[in-house]
């Protein structure tokens, strides 16, 4: 089966590590031309070098509608309109809910909500007209499993399933796909540096704070970025042509609501 990603074009946010990174590097190895945003130029640039010719990338704060701005207009002058967005950046704090400031709130809410819909907008039109499109957006399982600790991220990623939702309903009679995939724990460097944390507050060692917290999961472990990436590749590919507004959870069993 063919996955029709030769020649189409990709934007991929949050690219320069993690999901986002191994997403670019899945899209371009199946020919798809990518153009990478992220905070970090150097990181940014190990990615370029990664596609081989098939990536170019964009430093840009999509908190901001200039950084979205900024980010999708570099992508029309590299490759043209996209065909394809993966909204993958955002990272937000934690803490005791009782300890949080309403900063902490907005912050989430402005680079994961704002900045994922300000993206949407500025590709949709182009993806209209041509009659196709795949809008991939990524949140996290603490959308379904909050706690005391993880609010702004648990806020951030429900919002990206309402928005996930909205856009499908608006854009699926279009030929243009709106789905999201929830990551569970995964081993992306976000998540080392969280467990890194933990490991000098505790005075453990880290792979067996991530080895603890991966058997906790049914799967028995955590998941790997590529894995991720794996589903975000068939969502953007012409292999997926009839899931609209679905929520895609990689958690390895560990969400306990149904469906």
């Amino acid at each position: 089966m063919q996955s029709g990603l030769a020649g189409k074009i990709a934007l991929v946010t949050g690219g320069s590590r993690g999901i986002g990174r191994a997403s670019a590097l899945a899209l371009a190895a199946e020919g798809a031309r990518v153009c990478v945003v992220g905070r970090d130029s150097k990181m940014l640039d190990e990615v370029v070098d990664r596609a081989e010719g098939s990536a170019v990338s964009v430093a840009a704060d999509l908190s901001t509608e200039d950084g979205c701005g900024r980010a999708y207009d570099a992508c029309v002058e590299s490759w043209g309109s996209p065909d394809i967005l993966v909204n993958c950046a955002g990272s937000a704090g934690m803490g005791p809910v009782l300890d949080l400031r309403r900063s902490d709130i907005d912050d989430a809410l402005r680079l994961k909500l704002h900045g994922y819909l300000t993206m949407a907008q500025l590709v949709a039109p182009e993806m209209r007209r041509r009659g196709w499109g795949r809008i991939v957006n990524i949140s996290g399982g603490a959308g379904a499993s909050p706690t005391s600790t993880n609010l702004p991220t648990s806020l951030a990623n429900v919002a990206v399933h309402n928005l996930t939702r909205a856009l499908s309903d608006e854009l699926s009679a279009d030929g243009v796909l709106v789905n999201v995939v929830a990551p569970g724990l995964t081993c992306t460097d976000r998540a080392a540096d969280l467990f890194r944390a933990a490991a000098e507050d505790t005075g453990r060692d880290v792979d067996a704070l991530i080895a603890e917290a991966g058997a906790e999961v049914p799967a028995g472990r955590a998941a790997g970025p590529e894995e991720v990436a794996a589903v975000v590749y068939f969502l953007s590919s012409e292999l997926c042509s009839y899931i609209h507004g679905s929520a895609i959870y990689m958690d390895g069993g560990a969400r306990r609501s149904t469906p």
